[in-house]
């Protein structure tokens, strides 16, 4: 089996349509600082969002970042071979079991290949997400594998922010910050006579600390312009063009959901698997119907239906507040 940070094709192919996808998924997506040019990188986001989080930093580089995530969701195979395609390694937590914590080690040495080839490593330090301002307590993982890793190398772990506006609305704003860099070797040289255990509460707390610095309590979402109303023949085209994504899954999404914060998430993956098979769908209908003067500018509006059906929703949603 190859090594998760090395060159895959497979991957490099699917990996602009992701990135499309989401950035289409936000009116902006802004990220602010950058990642330190040398050393072992660590990215420590907040995590609200679910999969969106991952999505979202994985915009900030062109070449490959590894990711973390609960092992309990490598638990079928196929899901495992499918998230370990992504450069997605199993982090299990103390409540999974004693059993489950010796898999870590596996991962750890996984990780440290990764750190140790120049690829960043990026996990969630609260454990979980919360679709919630704030954040949860950082668990020990990401100590443990930053003072692992910088036993062996240079190591910065990067405390980083991401603010949405709304966290459940298809379409919205997302904003990212990396802060600066906390040298963990330079962190542990000065805390060489503490005990262990002071060591990981001390890097906890300074970690806490600096991610809450990075995320905005109180964001204000941009409300779409009134104007927008003088498209409303376009957005109700745009609407009947993508109707086989966004019914779906909104059905799916309010009657089948049981953690809302994945909303987004599903609307993501329906646009990017269904966008290349209506494309065709409609491009034969089209051009079997309609002559291609006007054939051809109804499948660039498909392209981005999507996207205008949403937003014409949050008016909707924002005027109705």
């Amino acid at each position: 089996m190859p090594d998760i940070w090395e060159h895959n094709g497979r991957y490099n192919l699917l990996r602009p349509c992701v990135d499309a996808c989401t950035r289409a998924s936000y009116r902006h997506l802004r990220w602010k600082g950058s990642l330190p040019s040398e050393g072992a990188v660590i990215i420590a986001p907040n995590h609200t969002n679910t999969l969106m989080d991952a999505l979202v930093v994985l915009q900030t580089r062109k070449e490959p970042t590894v990711f973390g995530a609960r092992a309990d969701i490598f638990r079928n195979p196929k899901a495992a071979a499918a998230l370990r395609f992504l450069r997605i390694l199993p982090m299990t937590r103390e409540r999974d079991g004693l059993h489950s914590v010796v898999d870590n080690y596996k991962t750890f040495d996984e990780i440290d290949s990764v750190l140790e080839h120049g690829v960043p490593f990026c996990m969630f330090p609260e454990g979980r997400h919360r679709a919630e301002r704030g954040l949860l307590p950082i668990q020990k993982g990401i100590a443990r594998i930053a003072f692992r890793s910088a036993a062996e190398r240079q190591t910065y772990v990067v405390p980083t922010g991401i603010t949405y506006g709304d966290f459940f609305r298809y379409r919205s704003t997302c904003d990212g910050i990396f802060g600066e860099p906390i040298d963990v070797n330079a962190f542990l040289r000065e805390r060489e006579e503490l005990p262990e255990a002071e060591k990981y509460s001390q890097f906890r707390e300074l970690l806490s600390e600096r991610i809450r610095e990075l995320v905005d309590m109180n964001p204000q979402a941009k409300r779409l312009s009134f104007w927008w109303i003088l498209l409303f023949p376009l957005w109700v085209l745009a609407a009947l063009l993508s109707l086989p994504m966004w019914l779906p899954a909104e059905w799916l999404c309010h009657n089948k959901l049981g953690d809302k914060a994945f909303s987004n998430s599903v609307r993501l993956l329906f646009r990017l698997v269904l966008t290349p098979v209506l494309l065709l769908v409609w491009a034969l209908v089209l051009c079997l119907t309609l002559p291609w003067w006007l054939s051809l500018p109804l499948l660039i509006l498909f392209l981005f239906s999507y996207s205008i059906f949403y937003d014409g929703l949050n008016w909707v949603r924002d005027h109705q507040a």
